[in-house]
């Protein structure tokens, strides 16, 4: 099977009250590869700048993602830059220059076009229409947003919603998207907008999952020690969409499993800075680790 991932490739750099990092290796499109490659290959649509270090090309093929679709454009990468204190749950954006990606199209290479699952990152949602129109016959489709885009391109979103199989947002952009408080009415108004299966994230609450007939909730793994937050959300993707590609089946059950590898990744993520416990993450560990979420959800 195959899994594509379009979204932003950047620099990072970001200080926590555990150290910080400077020009690391960030974006959506990273995070979500780097989690999905430890299922299957994963094809990245992206844009970056001549300025992009070519060590962090290698640390992305060393993971076996396929760059094909990464462009190289004259100027600068995407960059952006922030701050969190002791409540991991809150950051604050010191900066974010879009450099080459303000200008950003996607443009699937040819083999590209016949991806199975394909995940649609935090881009705006226009874009994220014109890759689907791009793409031959998607098994699954799948798409993230932020609540920048349901302030502001509210319509295009809800014509992207009919299109997708799955949307995965967090608790704040659910209300705002439905104009629901309640996070249960939230998930039945945004599947009448046209999507079927909604994940809401929770971050260290875990996240919950909606299809017109039955719900799951997945609790967070807890961790001794959280050290950087950033790309914990598109490394849940990652994993989510790179197990529904390598298992190739969307029946409930396999889609709460993936929920389950998502969280896994995603808490290993947020151990070190940038993608570094990514990169240095063992399959063995990450069986491990989904045998403990199997024990610690278990009654009866």
């Amino acid at each position: 099977m195959s899994v594509l991932i379009v979204g932003s490739v950047a620099l990072d750099t970001v200080m926590t009250p555990f150290g910080k990092s400077e020009d690391a290796l960030g974006g959506s499109a990273t995070y979500f590869a780097c989690a999905a490659s430890y299922f299957d290959r994963p094809r990245v649509v992206a844009v970056v700048g001549d300025d992009f270090p070519e060590r962090y090309k290698q640390t992305l093929r060393k993971c076996d993602v396929d760059l094909e679709g990464l462009e190289v454009k004259p100027g600068k990468t995407f960059r952006w830059a922030g701050k969190y204190g002791f409540d991991l749950n809150q950051r604050e954006t010191l900066s974010t220059c879009l450099n080459v990606f303000e200008h950003f199209h996607p443009k699937l290479p040819d083999n590209y076009r016949t991806s199975e699952y394909v995940f649609l990152g935090n881009i705006h949602p226009q874009l994220q229409i014109e890759v689907l129109e791009q793409i031959a016959s998607p098994k699954f489709v799948a798409c993230d947003t932020m609540n920048f885009w349901i302030e502001n391109e509210r319509e295009t979103l809800c014509e992207l919603i009919k299109k997708v199989d799955a949307i995965v947002l967090n608790d704040s952009e659910a209300r705002e998207l439905s104009r629901e408080p309640n996070l249960t009415k939230a998930a039945r108004k945004i599947q009448e907008m046209g999507c079927h299966k909604v994940i809401i994230k929770k971050g260290e609450h875990g996240c919950l999952f909606f299809t017109p007939d039955s719900h799951f909730s997945a609790p967070a793994y807890p961790l001794d020690a959280v050290n950087d937050p950033t790309g914990a959300g598109d490394s849940f993707a990652g994993g989510f969409m790179g197990y529904l590609a390598q298992n190739g089946k969307l029946d409930d059950l396999s889609i709460r499993r993936a929920i389950v590898y998502g969280s896994v990744i995603a808490s290993f993520t947020v151990e070190d800075f940038s993608v570094q416990r990514l990169i240095r993450l063992t399959e063995k560990e990450i069986s491990a680790r989904f045998e403990e979420f199997r024990a610690i959800t278990h009654f009866g």
